[in-house]
């Protein structure tokens, strides 16, 4: 009798056991019935940076329209690894999204590099209206053969300049200078022609570089500067808007085709009112970066339009250069489109 309890026993406690999940460590949402996807998204800038509150919005959304069958985690900071390191993680499918400058993107999707072209856009607005139009979305069709799904751009916003050494008034004073720059050719090339000694390296080794003067200076939009301290360890930042940093949002084609068609059209439409959302707040954090970093001590320089104009000039060469690597057409058509 006792053996027999004891096999009853047994027998219940395994039928519990396999109504809580599958042995392969799957989730089951709300209803018990589907199996929940977990979709990591991985970013280097900080979770205070407007394209970090964007993955975060994202999150909300999806897993409020999907019911739970996707659960979204943001991993900030370069958690997961540089951008380069995340979108080898996208294309094995070990990540599932991520947000990304045009720059590190080129390694993978070669004509993305064009976007990069330096003071191609005059403002944020003429960049939007490119961007969203025919010559950001043949851009994107670019990516499904690498092993990944472009959906559309956020926003880094301009770059600029930053050093520890000199105020930056004209051209001339950045000669010399040791610039980290993107692990991107095209930008080692434009801080060549401006005279600096370029320095690519991952954004992920950059604070310290600058603390220990491996490098003396870099270049970020504002809120990179602010929510990455480097005022802490810079002196002097000037205006420069020398290229627009899109920031493209995407998804491993590998996770992308694991999605029903019902989460796939939940997932595009979340990017798309992220992309709006992400876009303002970016606007609004580079006001207010700009203000929190004059206040703590950093000398901001406004370069005069005659200035400007110097740099524009000195930086032709990379259009030669480029025009005939990308193709002539597509840049006359980015030109046009952004004028």
């Amino acid at each position: 009798m006792k053996k027999l309890l004891i096999l009853l026993l047994t027998c219940i406690l395994a039928l519990v056991g396999c109504s809580n999940g599958s042995s392969s460590g799957e989730k089951s949402n709300e209803a018990g019935t589907a199996k929940q996807k977990v979709m990591k998204l991985a970013v280097v800038t900080s979770k205070d940076r407007s394209l970090t509150k964007g993955l975060y919005k994202f999150g909300e959304i999806v897993e409020k329209e999907t019911g739970g069958s996707i659960k979204v985690e943001v991993y900030p900071d370069g958690q997961l690894g540089g951008d380069l390191a995340v979108f080898e993680g996208l294309k094995m499918g070990s990540i599932q999204g991520t947000t990304m400058s045009t720059g590190p993107i080129s390694s993978f999707a070669p004509r993305f590099a064009v976007l990069d072209l330096p003071f191609l856009f005059k403002d944020s607005e003429t960049a939007y209206k490119v961007l969203d139009g025919d010559v950001g979305k043949e851009l994107l069709n670019d990516l499904p053969s690498v092993g990944v799904i472009g959906l559309n751009y956020w926003e880094n916003g301009f770059r600029h300049l930053t050093n520890n050494v000199r105020e930056v008034k004209t051209v001339d004073d950045i000669k010399g200078l040791k610039i980290r720059t993107l692990e991107n050719e095209l930008h080692i090339d434009l801080w060549k022609e401006l005279g600096a000694t370029p320095v690519p390296m991952a954004y992920t080794e950059l604070f310290t570089a600058l603390e220990q003067r491996v490098v003396d200076g870099q270049e970020n939009p504002v809120g990179n500067v602010k929510t990455g301290k480097f005022n802490e360890v810079q002196k002097y930042l000037t205006k420069t808007g020398h290229v627009y940093n899109a920031s493209v949002f995407m998804i491993s084609k590998k996770f992308w085709d694991t999605l029903s068609d019902k989460e796939k059209e939940i997932i595009t439409k979340a990017a798309e009112e992220v992309k709006d959302y992400q876009r303002k707040l970016n606007q609004q954090e580079d006001v207010e970066s700009f203000d929190y970093l004059e206040k703590q001590g950093m000398v901001i320089t406004e370069l005069t339009p005659e200035e400007k104009q110097k740099f524009v000039d000195k930086v032709q060469p990379i259009y030669e250069k480029y025009s005939s690597e990308f193709g002539k057409d597509l840049v006359n058509q980015l030109l046009e489109a952004g004028k």
